[in-house]
């Protein structure tokens, strides 16, 4: 299950983003030393929340827990949404090494897929990745979806300027394969 994260989700997502800290740390932003940190400050998650609340009635980002057995294993988010002539989102996850490799997040994208190109009308959707971290490269290859190229020192994660794969799919993908992902990962 997806559902948007609230302030009671506190204990659990900082209970699973402590035990994942060296896990999901390297492929992340550095933190900025002087704000808090949301995963050990309950006022700092639940202002989080608060902010990506703003966010989703705003239309600019849409950011779901990941739940296996009705507790939080992680992250699926459709972030950057851009109106105008550009119609695009970018996805972003991160999952609880102890359910790393079994398809949650896989389906979890495919569910954001649906929910850009179908609820959202968005035109494009682009998942960027380091191009060290084989884990979420698997997923992409899982859903076959169509690498772009390499972007240079895209963005910055860990205090280092990284490049980034880029992967895409497009409104006339999704409808081309929108069958298959869904039988495969929805169904």
């Amino acid at each position: 299950m997806m559902r948007p994260l609230a302030a009671g989700d506190f204990a659990a997502w900082s209970a699973v983003r402590t035990r994942n800290e060296e896990w999901l740390t390297v492929w992340e932003p550095k933190r900025h030393p002087n704000l808090p940190d949301p995963t050990v400050d309950r006022a700092a998650f639940t202002a989080r929340c608060v902010q990506r609340d703003r966010d989703r009635a705003n239309g600019t980002a849409f950011q779901f827990g990941l739940f296996i057995d009705h507790e939080i294993a992680g992250e699926v988010n459709l972030n950057n949404v851009i109106r105008g002539a550009m119609q695009s989102g970018t996805i972003g996850y991160w999952v609880d090494r102890a359910h790393a490799g079994q398809g949650y997040v896989a389906e979890g994208v495919v569910m954001l897929f649906q929910f850009a190109f179908e609820q959202l009308s968005l035109h494009r959707v682009e998942i960027c990745i380091v191009p060290r971290n084989t884990n979420s490269r698997r997923i992409m290859e899982k859903l076959a979806i169509r690498e772009e190229g390499l972007a240079e020192r895209y963005l910055e994660i860990n205090g280092v300027w990284e490049d980034h794969l880029r992967y895409g799919m497009t409104t006339e993908e999704w409808t081309e394969r929108r069958a298959e992902l869904a039988s495969r990962w929805l169904e």
